[in-house]
């Protein structure tokens, strides 16, 4: 059975890493993705490192299930046919700088004079007013304006620290895919599309406030940050290789001590309530510790799980590939791409009982879908040409 997006149609004017994700998570999900693309190189992920036979991984792992048209869009002719190809569409994503896309003659009017109901889709950096609007945006300034960096340090008065992967580009594509779902679903019952503005910062800042804003929560009683709860991590090491475990409630703190052998520290003051256990975290991690360093990763493992303490082995990326946990869920899938032969991939997080979709297609070759969505649209094969032709002479 097709994917549960399947007869919904999505034009991508999106490049980099969050609306290109945002629309991979739907195309995997069925609706047919048309990424529109400038004839001069495409996406910019296109020429990123790490590359075989023309295709980038990063282009590759964010473009899974899209077809590929390639339009210039300053050419009048190009962008007739993106209009044509906009009255077909049930959703349009941009994230071009704030005012690029008006300029361009894509704007929200321009657009519903051809798909009044379109769920029209603007992805920024920084939001489309205010004094950064216009900045040019990548990961690490989102990080730092938003508090994630302050945080990710431990304490306001340590040295910012970055998240060593692109969190803000991502939870925006993960933002945006379900709002545009929720937008469709409105549509479905009312009939009208609506336009999502959706910023990297937004994304962040909500993302940061279920668990690390509290300070911040109640107004005229906010709480400095100047002191850290902990500098220490939960990753231990062993005898052997790294392991993480984590105790939160009072039956898992009696089944660590148990399971590290320190019947003592039921009775240290220090650690008799969650709240106290809580207020002396470093000496406690540290004991921990010490404990942890006498025993091989395998044995703790086995002791920690026996007892009831959650744990788990710390794991390389390429170990991670034959961790038994992760090949049970059928995580990790390969498929063969015409292009760039044998991939290895995340299959998509959320699977669907009855709406499974069928097999993955790799990332489009630059302009692949052209003619196959043109013809589409209604244009001759001499229509065809003659456009592709004006392109070329552009």
């Amino acid at each position: 059975m097709p994917g549960p997006l399947h007869g919904f149609r999505i034009v991508d004017l999106t490049s980099m890493i969050s609306g290109p994700l945002a629309t991979m998570i739907l195309a995997d999900q069925g609706a047919d993705v048309i990424k529109v693309e400038n004839p001069d190189g495409g996406d910019h992920t296109r020429a990123a490192n790490n590359r075989r036979n023309g295709f980038s991984a990063s282009f590759l792992n964010n473009n899974r299930n899209k077809r590929s048209v390639a339009l210039d869009l300053k050419s009048p002719a190009a962008r007739e046919a993106m209009l044509r190809l906009l009255s077909t569409a049930d959703v349009l994503v941009q994230n071009f700088r704030p005012g690029v896309a008006e300029r361009m003659g894509l704007g929200e009017d321009a657009v519903r004079a051809v798909a009044p109901a379109i769920v029209y889709v603007s992805i920024s950096g920084f939001g489309e007013t205010g004094p950064y609007a216009q900045k040019p945006v990548y990961d690490p300034l989102v990080q730092a304006v938003s508090g994630l960096a302050s945080i990710q340090a431990g304490s306001d008065t340590e040295r910012p620290r970055l998240v060593r992967t692109i969190i803000p580009d991502k939870l925006t594509a993960y933002n945006a895919a379900q709002a545009i779902t929720a937008a469709l679903l409105s549509r479905e019952r009312t009939g009208q599309g609506q336009h999502i503005r959706l910023s990297m910062l937004d994304a962040v800042i909500a993302f940061l406030w279920a668990s690390d804003m509290g300070s911040q929560t109640f107004v005229g009683e906010e709480i400095p940050q100047q002191q850290a709860a902990s500098f220490i991590d939960l990753i231990y090491e062993t005898a052997t290789s790294p392991i993480s475990a984590a105790v939160q409630t009072n039956r898992e703190w009696v089944a660590l001590t148990r399971a590290l052998d320190r019947p003592e520290w039921l009775d240290d003051p220090r650690f008799k309530t969650p709240a106290l256990r809580q207020r002396h975290i470093d000496e406690r991690l540290m004991l921990t510790q010490e404990a942890l360093r006498t025993r091989s990763a395998e044995d703790w493992l086995e002791r920690l799980t026996q007892a009831g303490v959650p744990c788990a082995p710390v794991l390389t990326r390429s170990a991670m590939l034959s961790d038994p946990q992760v090949i049970a869920n059928g995580i990790i899938e390969e498929t063969e791409h015409r292009g760039a032969g044998r991939l290895r991939q995340a299959r998509p997080a959320a699977r669907f009982s009855a709406s499974r979709g069928g097999p993955a297609q790799g990332g489009a070759a630059l302009g692949e879908h052209t003619a196959e969505v043109l013809a589409e649209l209604g244009y001759s094969g001499e229509q065809i040409e003659a456009l592709a032709a004006r392109e070329q002479a552009a």
